[in-house]
């Protein structure tokens, strides 16, 4: 059995994703499990190469975690024959130049999403890996949540019949900045810096309803934002020029219908942050982050509407809860060990940068109904 390193150029784990979930709780985690398992038995570790703009912080970051290699010149860090992985997980803004060099110079590429900011750059960067042969993946990481997982497996196993609808609830308050500070950069409600929910939810939804449901075939959606003015990192007041809220209904192939909420100003009065409803025919289930509950056809109680009564039935505690079979790993890491095996020894990875460009376009359609007031036919 072989052991063996490869360098992986990181991006941006200066902020929050970046660093919590792909630096520590993925390329990190790889290693301190040993690595990543390939098929002949061997195993390959992660030799990270941090990359941003801010010498200070990769310092720190570097010497907290014993990070050898750190650089400001995204450049010299793709000039190097042994880093075979560009990742990104940078501002949407940032993403699409350095994405591009890293391609130019032979990397095999994996990115946040949204993979840039408009459809055109995001089709360009898919036509740009595909040109030049190198392996490229976009996060999706929705899809290996254990809620999810379990949701896949009720679809896979005929639980739900014919599936009829999709309910999503999404979001959270973000404070505004004044009296407590806000869980989100400032940049998230400034569309001049590539901000909005839009962008930043619905190529999430797109790839969670196609994967699971079927395709998308048009879209119709209300974006708005309902906090006009926030406060920024310097205490400065800034007009929230992008939006905060969508509301969005996609028809899927096979006449599925789903409709999904997504917020930064709602209180949450739900088990979890994210809340996905199936109904079919035979039954019914809500999936969260980590949760699933179901409800069969046959176990399905009889409600009685008599608003002169008050209701005395636990609605909730009629679901079953569906249990895990299964011990689930961080779903970033998952993805990241998918990627690595797809680089090494071309194993399948279906979340290309064409799936990516894919959720772009469905954000761009929704933000253009939103200004039209009307339903858009996504393009096949």
């Amino acid at each position: 059995m072989s052991h063996r390193s490869i360098g992986v150029v990181m991006n941006g784990v200066t902020g929050r994703m970046g660093y919590r979930q792909h630096l520590v709780r993925s390329v990190l985690a790889i290693n301190e499990q040993g690595g990543v398992a390939l098929s002949d038995g061997g195993r390959v570790t992660l030799r990270p190469v941090l990359v941003g703009r801010n010498p200070d912080k990769l310092a720190k970051l570097a010497a907290d975690h014993g990070i050898e290699e750190w650089t400001t010149e995204l450049d010299a860090a793709l000039a190097d024959e042994s880093n075979l992985i560009y990742f990104d997980a940078q501002v949407t803004q940032a993403r699409v130049k350095a994405v591009l060099a890293a391609i130019e110079a032979g990397k095999h590429v994996y990115a946040e999403k949204p993979t840039a900011e408009n459809h055109g750059d995001a089709v360009a960067l898919a036509e740009a890996a595909a040109a030049r042969g190198v392996k490229n993946g976009v996060v999706q990481d929705k899809l290996f949540l254990p809620g999810l997982l379990k949701l896949r497996r009720l679809i896979d196993g005929g639980f739900f019949g014919r599936i009829l609808s999709v309910r999503g609830e999404f979001g959270y308050w973000v404070f505004e900045g004044d009296w407590q500070a806000a869980q989100r950069p400032s940049w998230n409600y400034r569309a001049e810096d590539g901000g909005g929910i839009v962008l930043d939810m619905f190529p999430h939804w797109t790839y969670v309803l196609e994967n699971l449901f079927g395709r998308i075939e048009s879209v119709y959606a209300r974006a708005v934002t309902h906090v006009p003015e926030r406060v920024d990192e310097r205490g400065e007041t800034y007009p929230a020029t992008a939006d905060d809220a969508a509301y969005g209904v996609f028809e899927l192939e096979g006449g599925v219908v789903a409709q999904i909420n997504s917020s930064w100003t709602v209180r949450v009065n739900r088990d979890e942050l994210v809340e996905f409803q199936v109904d079919g025919t035979h039954g019914s289930a809500v999936a969260g982050l980590r949760n699933c509950r179901i409800q069969h056809r046959a176990a399905t109680p009889r409600p009685v509407w008599n608003p002169d009564l008050p209701v005395t039935a636990r609605f909730r505690d009629e679901w079953q809860e569906v249990p895990d079979n299964a011990e689930f790993d961080n779903g970033f890491k998952t993805q990241w060990e998918m990627f690595v095996r797809h680089v090494l020894e071309d194993a399948p990875f279906p979340h290309d940068f064409a799936s990516g460009a894919r959720g772009v376009r469905v954000a761009e359609l929704a933000l253009r109904s939103s200004a039209e007031g009307r339903r858009l036919a996504m393009e096949q």
